[in-house]
């Protein structure tokens, strides 16, 4: 009779472990999976943006290969459905996205999607660190690019500090430009004339035009001395030489182009934005 009781208690004992192991995995899975939800500062799940079942928009970038150009194709009708919902000019969504993403090829965008540089903030989404002002910084991670661009559309239109500039033109995307700095978008004086000199010499107002209903031969994509604002490193180059010989400076090249230090390879495609 004994013996019967003690087989009885350690059936009961596997029992409860086996249920608690079952349990605790399902509460795992479950966390993962929250974690995987896309919200906005607020918690809300972004309205009008599904996850895909197909590809990304972005195939796997190769940063040697990967151009400005590709950017703006890649993106362009992204930006300009974010201006019909959003009023925000595509001109400058898609400025402030070349600068902030190094053209789709900075760190952050490869590990996070995050094109646009949104820091955590009150964010309780998926997460990644990264060294802006300070070493391992928190910045918001997405699914998926798409992603990106709605939260900058949220970030600007939920936030009273940039309310003023939807008083502007649709289209007067150089009051945008000067309008963020102002706000508090970024610290950097230059961050308007960037920004300006981008949408000019890729002609990305012709998107706003495209939006509003203005199509005409000057809205048609075709890329303008696309030379000036991209170089490839060749033998003898120094991050120094190129950055004095397009009037900019190392500390810029590196930032737009995520260089850790100043090493660079023959063959290394460099964005600039020069202050001319």
């Amino acid at each position: 009779m004994r013996i019967n009781r003690f087989f009885v208690l350690i059936f009961l004992a596997a029992f409860a472990v086996s249920c608690g192991s079952k349990k605790k995995v399902v509460t795992t899975k479950k966390d993962s999976n929250k974690e995987n939800v896309f919200t906005e500062s607020s918690g809300r799940e972004i309205e009008g943006v599904k996850p895909l079942d197909g590809e990304p928009i972005l195939p796997p970038v190769n940063p040697r290969l990967y151009t400005v150009e590709d950017y703006i194709r890649d993106f362009a009708a992204v930006a300009m459905e974010e201006m019909r919902l959003y009023d925000i000019p595509a001109s400058i969504t898609l400025a402030q996205g070349i600068l902030e993403s190094g053209g789709g090829k900075g760190d952050l965008t490869l590990r996070a999607n995050n094109h646009f540089g949104i820091k955590c903030h009150d964010w309780k989404g998926a997460r990644a660190y990264h060294d802006d002002d300070a070493r391992g910084e928190c910045f918001r991670k997405y699914k998926d690019a798409r992603y990106s661009y709605r939260d900058h559309s949220l970030f600007l239109t939920e936030r009273k500090r940039y309310s003023e500039l939807f008083d502007l033109d649709k289209d007067d995307y150089k009051g945008w430009a000067r309008g963020l700095r102002k706000a508090g978008y970024a610290t950097d004086r230059r961050y308007p004339d960037k920004l300006i000199s981008l949408i000019e010499r890729y002609r990305l107002y012709q998107f706003d035009g495209t939006v509003l209903n203005r199509p005409s031969p000057s809205y048609t994509y075709t890329p303008e001395s696309p030379e000036s604002v991209t170089y490839r490193v060749k033998k003898g180059d120094t991050l120094y030489g190129i950055a004095k010989q397009h009037n900019t400076t190392v500390e810029e090249l590196q930032r737009f182009n995520n260089l850790r230090d100043t090493n660079i390879s023959v063959g290394q495609m460099l964005v600039i934005i020069s202050s001319e």
